[in-house]
């Protein structure tokens, strides 16, 4: 396993609209292993395979949701998602606070369907077709606009949009000093 490099704004190539995944074969199942690794360490809930430059409709999610620990955090639940279809989306809307490994340190509320109906492979190649909602539906939702070659910030207005993008300016600028300096 390893970790990938993840692209960040203003990449072009994170703008680009991904394949289908043709053959779940163990070559994909080795990508998911090293987005999964990524995704842990940068750290992150959910990746898409666009995101570490692979243009294939896959990603994978762990929203720590599982039973609780002795210390009352959730536990590893990983999930993936290949060649993921949103079908039926609800006309009731929720607001997350979303952040992207893509954008990083940068964070902005989006208003999302709050319940779709999706159909995806998993890594072992079966079919599912599920009910979603909450956290997991805003996931899902936002990973799979990265296939599209759509950020989070693109759904923001065009004032808040450049505000986080100069926010994301100004942190780059910090860290590069900051660098320099030591």
């Amino acid at each position: 396993m390893a970790i990938l490099p993840i692209l960040e704004v203003p990449d072009p190539r994170l703008r680009r609209i991904s394949e289908p995944v043709a053959e779940v074969n163990d070559e994909i199942r080795a990508l998911i292993a090293d987005m999964f690794e990524t995704m842990y360490d940068a750290p992150g809930i959910g990746l898409a395979a666009a995101q570490v430059d692979v243009p294939l409709r896959l990603l994978v999610m762990d929203l720590q949701d599982g039973p609780e620990d002795a210390e009352g955090k959730g536990t590893a639940n990983p999930r993936v998602f290949i060649n993921p279809e949103i079908l039926d989306p609800s006309e009731d809307y929720s607001v997350y606070n979303e952040g992207c490994l893509s954008v990083p340190g940068q964070y902005a509320d989006v208003e999302r369907p709050a319940v779709v109906r999706a159909r995806w492979l998993d890594e072992h190649g079966n079919s599912h077709d599920e009910q979603l909602d909450e956290l997991l539906a805003t996931c899902l939702q936002h990973e799979m606009d990265h296939l599209n070659g759509v950020l989070f910030i693109d759904h923001l207005s065009r004032l808040k949009r450049e505000m986080v993008l100069k926010k994301l300016e100004k942190q780059r600028a910090e860290k590069a000093r900051k660098k320099v300096a030591a």
